[in-house]
């Protein structure tokens, strides 16, 4: 090939890895790949990889995207991740109390190796949401923002995590339904509010730390828990083998807990249409 035709090859790569689809799939194939490699690791290997894993963020989004990243700041991380947090921790275990006041659940202690399942949880959970709020947040509602805006990529970023929770041992329609409207509208309405990768981070590993300590499987997962969960009823009350995502319960404390973060976001000039998205990342030092 001759060297002219081999410089315009590569301008026109670069030109496609600039624009918000190509620094999206970019950034998703890189996160992607390291939590394949990590994610079922000994100790704290996961941990390790979604370190590695914040850092290729970070390379796209600077190198690639030329666009800053607010999002992963250190100052405030620390805040933002107990906020989310606390968050998660209330959604789930408001939702676990509704559904055992309805006769759904019954839990008995298991009292097997603590400090290990604690342990396994944090580690699994932690590097888990690290991962997936990199890929859906900061990756892709953030690409389709600048396409099409806040709502539409909330939308689309909505339904296909619902599509990727598909798979999952016990999954059904109406449990691919339930996450896009508990897990992807709740995580995306609150990344729009807090514009922070580490808020949503909390609320997620919050929300599947404390299903796995209550012995509830996580979107199809059974793993050792602290206690063990007896499942009475119908699954639309329990979410049946899916865990309580596939229940209609969370689902409505979700959107509760949604709305109110959209209208918060809303009144902070967080919702954009594409050509606001576009002008606040010029604007951003």
């Amino acid at each position: 090939m001759e060297p002219t035709k081999e410089l315009t090859k590569r301008g026109r790569l670069g030109h496609l890895t600039r624009t918000p689809l190509g620094w999206m799939l970019t950034g998703m194939a890189a996160v992607a790949l390291i939590s394949a490699l990590t994610a079922t690791g000994p100790g704290p290997v996961p941990l390790l990889g979604a370190a590695a894993a914040i850092a290729a963020y970070a390379v796209v989004m600077r190198r690639v995207a030329h666009r800053p990243t607010l999002e992963i700041a250190r100052p405030g991380a620390a805040r933002e991740t107990l906020r989310g947090a606390a968050v998660g921790l209330g959604f789930i275990l408001l939702s676990a109390l509704l559904i055992t006041t309805l006769g759904g659940y019954s839990f008995s202690w298991s009292g097997d190796g603590v400090v290990s399942v604690i342990w396994t949880a944090v580690v699994t959970q932690a590097a888990a949401a690290i991962t997936e709020e990199l890929l859906f947040r900061g990756l892709a509602l953030q690409a389709l923002e600048h396409l099409w805006g806040s709502k539409t990529a909330l939308a689309i970023t909505s339904l296909f995590f619902g599509v990727a929770h598909l798979g999952a041992e016990g999954a059904t329609l109406w449990s691919g339904v339930a996450i896009a409207v508990e897990a992807g509208l709740l995580l995306g309405a609150a990344f729009l509010w807090r514009r922070s990768i580490w808020f949503v981070v909390g609320l997620h590993f919050a929300w599947n730390t404390t299903e796995q300590l209550l012995g509830i499987p996580v979107s199809g997962h059974a793993p050792d828990g602290l206690f063990t969960v007896d499942v009475h009823g119908s699954a639309l009350l329990t979410g049946g083998a899916f865990g309580l995502e596939g229940s209609l319960v969370p689902v409505l404390v979700g959107v509760a807990l949604a709305v109110p973060m959209l209208v918060l976001a809303r009144r902070a000039g967080r919702l954009r249409n594409r050509h606001e998205a576009r002008a606040a990342d010029m604007d951003r030092p």
